[in-house]
């Protein structure tokens, strides 16, 4: 007979431990519980991530008019005289995504070791390696890239999804779990402007397409999403303490939303008036694809940090879970998962 089992003489309950396998499997299943709300919500964020990762794919790569839309935006990075197209002639700066990755591993590393979260630091880690290998793996052996428009030799190489976007972005969400819940505002409003500059350098040197940075921000969303729904499967996340943090809103969702809402928004415009609007055998100028891609690479980023935040809202990777006592009353106002004790004895 397992010690929950047990009849106590005095007439009390003892509360279910948390943090223990007992509570992941049984109290952390009861249907209103926590954990089990956090993991639907990032089980369908992942599914959802998952479908628009193939609809990008298949409007943007898959289809005549996306890969000639495409196709222009190397154009208008020629004409571009801005320091950012420059930058594709700096010898030093191609090595920008492997200082990018050393730096990024071991910051999380240092941050989970100092603050002693070491099965959250490996998740960090598992984190960026997963979603580098899965990028990598749909970029050379599923996601093909067909020529459908007979494009020249350089632009039908495949690039989706971007790996330089993938590693900025699995940063960004390695810092999620190792920083504190009170910091992670000030951690990922500053690496998502990390994240962004990167995307938005790959298009500037003429390294990636737009779609190739649309897809890794969505890549990311599923495998963030999926490991958070293992976590919350597992019982180790917890309700945060309802706290105000107006300088996390002024300074981080704020900006985050206004770059989301701005670059989607002028990025779908471009995109339209270059593709859909312009009277037959009338181009557009070489710049308004390169313009409408930047601005929807920029815009997509800033779209997945602020979901991410938004999933995560009230959740503190750092918290043990609310505990539940076995006869359903609880200590903290969720219901516990187990009925109430019967009036009569049962023999």
């Amino acid at each position: 007979m397992a010690p929950y089992d047990r009849l106590r003489t005095d007439g009390a309950t003892p509360p279910l431990e948390t943090g223990t396998w007992w509570y992941a499997a049984v109290a952390g299943e009861a249907p209103d519980s926590f954990s089990a709300r956090v993991r639907r919500r990032m089980r369908r964020a992942c599914l959802g991530s998952i479908l628009l990762l193939a609809v990008v794919y298949a409007g943007l790569v898959l289809t005549a008019t996306g890969q000639r839309w495409e196709n222009a935006v190397p154009a208008g990075w020629l004409t571009d005289e801005t320091p950012a197209a420059a930058y594709g002639a700096n010898p030093t700066l191609q090595h920008l995504t492997v200082y990018s990755l050393a730096g990024g591993l071991l910051a999380l590393t240092v941050i989970g070791i100092l603050r002693r979260r070491f099965a959250l630091t490996l998740a960090a880690l598992g984190a960026v390696g997963v979603s580098l290998f899965l990028a990598e793996l749909l970029q050379r052996h599923f996601l093909v890239r067909p020529d459908l428009v007979g494009a020249p030799p350089d632009l039908t190489r495949n690039s989706f999804p971007s790996g330089h976007t993938t590693i900025a972005m699995s940063v960004m969400f390695g810092l999620v779990l190792v920083v504190p819940y009170r910091m992670r505002g000030l951690a990922v409003g500053l690496c998502a402007l990390w994240a962004t500059a990167v995307g938005a350098y790959t298009m500037a040197a003429g390294w990636h397409r737009p779609s190739d940075t649309i897809g890794a921000d969505l890549l990311l969303l599923a495998v963030a999403c999926g490991l958070l729904a293992l976590l919350a499967r597992r019982g180790r996340l917890g309700p945060a303490h309802r706290r105000r943090f107006p300088f996390r809103t002024l300074f981080v969702i704020i900006p985050l939303t206004l770059a989301a809402l701005g670059g989607l928004g002028a990025g779908l415009l471009l995109l339209v008036d270059s593709v859909f609007v312009l009277p037959p055998g009338v181009r557009s100028l070489p710049h308004d694809p390169y313009r409408s891609g930047q601005a929807l690479a920029a815009g997509a980023s800033a779209a997945a940090t602020l979901l991410l935040l938004g999933l995560l809202r009230h959740v503190d990777l750092d918290a043990r879970p609310a505990p539940h006592r076995v006869t359903g009353s609880v200590v903290s106002e969720e219901p516990g998962p187990f009925p109430p004790d019967p009036d009569h004895e049962i023999s």
